[in-house]
């Protein structure tokens, strides 16, 4: 295992071409406040960007996956001049916006591996990612609704795709806790494992993932993605410039003249 440039708050191992990004504020549940969010925005865009990087699995160090946002900061917009209120909100909101967008948008496979409560933010976190695998210990809350707030990572748009649009108004509504076992049966979570087993299975399942041609996924990604809002003919035109990018690329070659060789013995 190659360990990169380890920031304060967020851990990230490399392994098999998988990133492993873990939260690293364990005495807090990792809570997510403006360095934690600063750092993770800065690792996603150095992991995007590293061609060596095939796949990237987000956790959380201890016993939660991640408590939402820091109830610190919270204080902090209460206490602040009430003309700065909205400025000051607008501005976090905008940074959380880019982290979740560094995770959604990255163009390789992501495994959300919930190891414990993902509450609020952390909620979205993890719905933002490609897939989710759930300890038994996991729980999941769209727990907004508790501070008098709405959903500000993503949940409005990701959980409705998952569980159905009248169950995730009665999740978002309610802010009820969802342990792992209701998760998968829902579609929160799309695996199930024991607590001990949750990184390798993480870890197994992003190499699974990444085997194929990181164009060809990366472009097929990044259409499914916007398949709900767009139509079967903007689907279509899409699908045909990734295909004309794929048929110039090595991976392409090298699959057809394998095939070839091998059907003229």
């Amino acid at each position: 295992m190659t360990d990169i440039v380890t920031p304060h708050y967020v851990e990230v191992s490399i392994e098999d071409s998988v990133a492993t990004v873990a939260l690293n504020r364990p005495e807090v549940r990792n809570a997510i406040n403006d360095a934690m969010r600063a750092e993770l925005i800065a690792v996603l865009d150095r992991l995007a960007d590293d061609a060596a990087v095939r796949a990237v699995v987000i956790t959380g160090r201890g016993k939660g996956f991640c408590a939402g946002g820091d109830v610190s900061g919270m204080q902090e917009r209460l206490n602040a001049p009430a003309g700065d209120v909205a400025a000051n909100g607008w501005r976090r909101q905008k940074r959380t916006h880019q982290s979740i967008a560094a995770l959604h948008g990255i163009g390789k496979p992501t495994i959300a591996a919930v190891n414990g409560p993902a509450m609020g933010l952390g909620c979205d976190l993890a719905l933002c990612c490609d897939f989710i695998i759930a300890s038994d210990r996991a729980v999941f809350a769209m727990s907004f609704i508790q501070r008098g707030l709405v959903s500000d990572g993503g949940g409005l748009y990701f959980l409705p795709r998952r569980v159905g649009l009248p169950r995730a108004k009665e999740l978002i509504f309610t802010g009820r806790r969802v342990a792992a076992d209701e998760a998968l049966k829902i579609g929160i979570a799309d695996r199930v494992t024991g607590a001990d087993a949750l990184l390798k299975d993480a870890h197994d399942w992003a190499v699974e993932l990444s085997r194929g041609s990181p164009l060809a996924l990366a472009l097929s990604k990044s259409i499914l993605d916007k398949t709900f809002e767009l139509s079967e003919d903007q689907v279509f035109a899409l699908g045909r410039e990734a295909q004309a990018m794929c048929y110039t690329t090595a991976e392409h070659r090298t699959s057809v003249e394998a095939f070839l060789n091998k059907t003229s013995r």
